[in-house]
């Protein structure tokens, strides 16, 4: 009983040790809402430069976080929202994509897709934490965290007019244009 005890009790300290070391510390927020003001961001792009909030300021951004590049479902958003770029400018918006992924792997996105808009470099998470859309998920039924697919659309004075959770990828800048 006492060796089954001092076991239990070495894998507790091993498993909080592995818990405290391996979350990071990100603060609990209120899930977003439309009418709600955007959490300000600040992040690298894939050319290493700094992107805000700030920076849209006065311009509708369409700011929209995926999981990992050159994956089936990423890669057909990332083309929807290309295939349909020239509309979105027309009617006065900015795309700006959020990942983990690295400035790197960005840009050999890019390259590979044309995309003609910004990519994110969230490689800390902390963009994804505010936004709430770093999170649990589920595939096979094996639970882990990565970022939950979501799309914002802020206005030009810094509101959430629009939050789309259940994305549809392969025509998701149709998706947003019949919000």
């Amino acid at each position: 009983m006492l060796l089954g005890f001092c076991h239990y009790y070495h894998l507790s300290i091993v498993f909080t040790i592995f818990v405290v070391i391996t979350i990071p510390n990100f603060r609990i927020m209120a899930k977003l809402q439309t009418g709600d003001k955007a959490p300000d961001f600040k992040g690298k792009n894939q050319n290493g430069n700094e992107v805000c909030l700030q920076d849209f300021k006065g311009k509708k951004l369409v700011l929209y976080f995926y999981p990992k590049d050159n994956t089936s479902g990423c890669t057909a958003e990332a083309c929807s929202l290309r295939d349909s770029y020239s509309d979105f400018r027309s009617r006065g918006y900015e795309i700006v994509g959020v990942s983990p992924d690295s400035e790197k792997s960005h840009i050999g996105f890019i390259a590979k897709n044309s995309l003609p808009f910004t990519l994110i470099a969230d490689t800390d998470k902390t963009i994804a934490a505010a936004y709430g859309v770093w999170g649990e998920k589920k595939m096979y039924g094996r639970a882990y965290m990565g970022i939950i697919r979501t799309t914002f659309v802020i206005d030009e004075n810094g509101i959430i007019k629009d939050i789309i959770e259940k994305v549809d990828t392969k025509n998701h800048a149709r998706q947003l244009f019949s919000n």
